[in-house]
């Protein structure tokens, strides 16, 4: 098994003729993922890779089922975007898209929870479960995406999409692998926190344990660290904490939107010791996360 995605899974573009989802398309193919589709107004009859473009996401969704979506549009016609797939009912969509403004972002991510749908993004790489299919552009090209990504037993969670990639490689050799790799999206507002995505990796038999990379700012820690503690998870956990430099410097922004140090509950420091209360190991390099795991895989 894996969570979120797998073999079966077909899914569409929107903003497909762009010129990385035309990249982004390509890689797809080549790994095997089923991309039926895409949706860019005013390009229908067009093919990309020799997949159709329609004008609307319902052109495809009123004559079949379509699994997921992918949104690689400009910014300004995110948010649209992200209600046309909903509107037409797909339940998994993954936003690549970044700079959307947060208000808009507020604003999909709590529609897509009123109508139950599985939003990861915005700012993401997308989802991985290797040797079935992907989302995205995580990994790129299938070389270099099936060195990095062989499948296993780890979930992976990671605010940033380059060090998806990096702990996935590590994981696969040291020959755990992974089950499913998510790239939740380095914003102060997405759709997926690690909390959120933790129960579907606890009720997936293939997952052992979850490797996780995080940064300074925000909540998403702490809410990690309390659903460890409430919810009884077997898995072993173990995360690596970037950024340490910052505790030192309030207020900086370190790459990522979501990654700004407001407060001392926003540190380094403050979120490890959180974490390890709870019963998460972090890791003091990447090349340790492999290691702590098959300490704590049963």
């Amino acid at each position: 098994m894996s969570i979120l995605i797998d073999e079966n899974t077909n899914f569409i573009i929107q903003g497909i003729t762009g010129r990385e989802a035309v990249t982004m398309a390509k890689e797809l193919l080549d790994y095997g993922s089923k991309l039926v589709g895409g949706v860019t107004p005013g390009r229908k009859g067009r093919e990309v890779h020799g997949v159709p473009v329609e004008d609307t996401v319902r052109a495809f969704t009123n004559s079949q089922s379509i699994g997921a979506s992918i949104i690689s549009v400009p910014p300004a016609f995110a948010a649209d975007a992200v209600n046309e797939a909903i509107e037409a009912g797909i339940k998994l969509l993954v936003v690549v898209t970044e700079r959307i403004p947060r208000k808009q972002v507020a604003q999909f991510v709590e529609y897509a929870q009123q109508e139950e749908v599985r939003l990861i993004g915005p700012n993401c790489l997308g989802i991985i479960s290797p040797g079935k299919s992907k989302l995205g552009g995580v990994g790129g090209a299938l070389e270099s995406c099936e060195q990095a990504f062989q499948p296993g037993s780890i979930g992976v969670m990671s605010r940033s999409g380059g060090m998806t990639t990096e702990i996935a490689n590590s994981l696969s050799e040291s020959g755990l692998g992974i089950s499913t790799a998510i790239s939740i999206g380095g914003d102060a507002i997405i759709g997926s926190t690690y909390a959120e995505l933790m129960p579907l990796f606890d009720a997936d038999p293939e997952t052992k344990g979850i490797a996780i990379y995080s940064e300074p700012g925000g909540r998403a820690e702490y809410e990690l660290a309390e659903y460890m503690e409430s919810s009884g998870s077997k898995l072993p956990v173990v995360a690596f904490m970037a950024g340490r430099f910052m505790d030192e410097m309030p207020g900086m922004r370190f790459g990522h939107a979501g990654t700004i140090v407001e407060g001392k509950a926003d540190t380094t420091s403050e979120k490890i010791a959180k974490l390890s209360d709870s019963g998460i190991a972090v890791a003091e390099k990447i090349e340790d996360i492999p290691v702590l795991l098959k300490q704590r895989i049963r």
